[in-house]
């Protein structure tokens, strides 16, 4: 896969956690840096193992579905970046208490990189090779956590649900791409 693509992939990817992480700044406008840590680890490594998990569950099932594996892979693309761009329209997640911590922080965890499972699996359909995208989702997911916690306060709600639409269109032009790519074949 091209680089240029992996990093598309990788942005489009993060923009809910950079999406979340505004949130959690906007709640926590004087956060430690423990909390900062914390937030960003966990994300990072998230959005690391999720996408190896997926690659894996994929690989079983790929040549099961080898004549159609473009489709399949376009349609969970499409499904991912449809429901970034759907929860663009639901508004800004309100947090009580320290987001940081406890199963609040696993479920911010879980749910923004339940994304990262699904294009593990597609990835494993399109025969590629996980581990060097896979690494960069996690650092990028640090890096938008970290962006994404530094200026929440200063940007507002209206920003992340554009992060979310940036995103999931990303994310939906890269399955049309493999989908004209196997047309044109």
């Amino acid at each position: 896969m091209p680089v240029f693509e992996v990093l598309v992939l990788t942005l489009g990817l993060t923009m809910d956690v950079f999406g979340v992480s505004i949130a959690v700044g906007l709640s926590l406008p004087n956060s430690t840096l423990g909390q900062r840590m914390r937030l960003t680890w966990h994300f990072a490594l998230f959005h690391f193992v999720m996408p190896v998990l997926g690659w894996r569950a994929g690989i079983s099932v790929a040549q099961l579905i080898a004549q159609f594996d473009h489709w399949v892979a376009f349609a969970l693309l499409s499904f991912v970046g449809g429901r970034m761009i759907r929860e663009a329209h639901h508004g800004t997640q309100e947090f009580t208490g320290d987001p940081t911590r406890g199963l609040t922080m696993i479920f911010l965890c879980f749910a923004t990189s339940i994304d990262a499972l699904v294009l593990g699996l597609s990835l494993a359909l399109l025969d590629v090779a996980i581990w060097h995208v896979s690494v960069l989702i996690g650092l990028m997911a640090a890096l938008m956590t970290s962006i994404g916690l530094n200026t929440g306060s200063r940007l507002g709600r209206r920003f992340q649900a554009w992060a979310h639409v940036v995103g999931g269109t990303a994310i939906i032009a890269i399955g049309v791409k493999i989908i004209v790519e196997h047309v044109v074949r």
